[in-house]
């Protein structure tokens, strides 16, 4: 407002009542303009996974985290990714360290890798899905959102034990009303010729795989960005 105009209405507000230097001052401070509006905090992504996060067996920053970082760049998403994946971790393992990390890094989003140890080493399925549950649960409780990425087993362990672990994963999700991608190697161990996508051990994506697993975490994650 102009200073003229806004001393003549400071007068007219004086006269009805009010001490012309209060009404000055209390238009004055209607006067200023509003504050910027805060910026948006960036989202930091919390990965929370075993040795197919972590790069096992791959030349460093050739693994699908590192991708993901690129990913996040090339359509300028300003997020953080925390990669605290550990190779031969099980679920009980990211039970047991998920409070610490989610109390020191506070991430916005936690992505959970974990579960497909426990079915090779033939832990019961239902601590794997406690396990699972009580990380999802920490993590909302924390306030971030969850995606989790479920995993198969090969044929060999049988058809009851195969659908019911990969069954959890999609049970935890539902019940935790959580994010779920249902196969993290889609695409990479259900094709014919897995032996081109997979490390001579025959359990590790090779490199030429983990675009694939990025393409297949991707468009779940996304939806969690803010």
């Amino acid at each position: 407002m102009h200073p003229a105009k806004l001393t003549k209405l400071c007068w007219r507000v004086a006269a009805k009542g009010f001490k012309p230097l209060l009404a000055l001052a209390l238009l004055g401070a209607l006067a200023l303009p509003a504050p910027p509006a805060l910026a948006a905090t960036p989202d930091k992504i919390l990965i929370v996974g075993d040795s197919l996060s972590a790069e096992y067996g791959l030349r460093r920053g050739t693994g699908w985290v590192t991708l993901l970082e690129k990913q996040l760049a090339s359509e300028k998403k300003t997020a953080k990714v925390i990669n605290a994946s550990i190779s031969g971790d099980t679920t009980s393992g990211g039970r047991s360290r998920i409070g610490a990390l989610l109390k020191t890094h506070k991430p916005s989003i936690v992505v959970i890798e974990l579960g497909g140890n426990d079915a090779l080493r033939g832990l019961p399925l239902d601590m794997t899905e406690a396990n699972l549950t009580a990380m999802t649960q920490a993590a909302k409780k924390a306030g971030a959102k969850v995606l989790l990425l479920g995993m198969q087993v090969p044929p060999n362990y049988g058809g009851a034990y195969g659908a019911t672990f990969s069954g959890l994963f999609a049970k935890v999700a539902k019940a935790e009303k959580v994010a779920l991608m249902p196969f993290f190697l889609a695409g990479v161990a259900d094709v014919p010729d897995i032996a081109a996508q997979f490390q001579p051990d025959r359990i590790h994506p090779n490199e030429q795989a983990q675009p694939k697993m990025l393409a297949n975490v991707w468009p779940e994650l996304k939806k969690l960005l803010k």
